[in-house]
């Protein structure tokens, strides 16, 4: 008699598409922060973050939970705030 097993794993994080990338600098551009100064991973995460790097740069890691759209119209006011700081 044959038994399945199943395997938990870790789900792998989500992309972040093309799409996506050029809407997130879309908005930066729209706040006046150089391109320069943002750093985009290409992969979202659980939860999402925007901070500011020890070199001044400011992250901006794509929340894997939430729909893209919602992540983004809430994203802007955090960016904004971490540009401020």
């Amino acid at each position: 008699m044959l038994e399945c097993v199943r395997i938990m794993t870790t789900p792998l994080p989500k992309d972040v598409t093309f799409a996506q990338i050029t809407r997130i600098l879309d908005l930066t551009d729209e706040l006046e922060l150089d391109r320069e100064w943002i750093e985009i991973p290409l992969a979202a995460s659980s939860p999402g973050k925007i901070h500011k790097l020890s070199n001044g740069k400011i992250e901006i890691i794509v929340d894997a939970d939430l729909p893209f759209d919602e992540w983004l119209a809430s994203a802007r006011q955090q960016i904004q705030q971490v540009s401020e700081a």
